[in-house]
């Protein structure tokens, strides 16, 4: 049976790969495994080693407690917890939006943001 903790790592795992547009086979490589591991470890199958979460989080340029957010506010069905609201980064259109706004620069990001902002409080 699969744990909270590892289904939430591996979901973390997935959406920071995707966000950095890695592909599951580039992963492995980089962090010297087969690619179908890394399915098992996005799954919550496997389980992620201490000394394998470090390299994936060195491949992806994030820190090891990155895969760890959200725990504490209910993400999973952590028991103990508020539940968090659907997970808007398992929809492919919302992690494409957040993709493609992190790509825009920043000068113009920041008024797209401001846009969203005012058009949201509108609506």
């Amino acid at each position: 049976m699969k744990h909270p903790v590892d289904v939430h790592v591996g979901k973390r795992v997935r959406h920071r790969r995707w966000m950095v547009g890695m592909t599951q086979q580039q992963l492995a490589e980089h962090v010297g495994i087969k690619f179908q591991q890394i399915q098992k470890y996005e799954t919550g199958m496997n389980r992620v080693s201490a000394s394998r979460l470090w390299d994936i989080a060195e491949t992806l340029s994030v820190p090891v407690s990155f895969f760890f957010e959200g725990l504490d506010s209910g993400a999973d069905g952590i028991e103990g917890a508020e539940p968090l609201p659907g997970d808007i980064l398992a929809d492919k259109e919302a992690l494409e939006l957040v993709r493609s706004y992190y790509a825009i620069p920043e000068t113009q990001r920041r008024r797209l943001f401001e846009l969203a902002r005012v058009l949201s409080d509108v609506a």
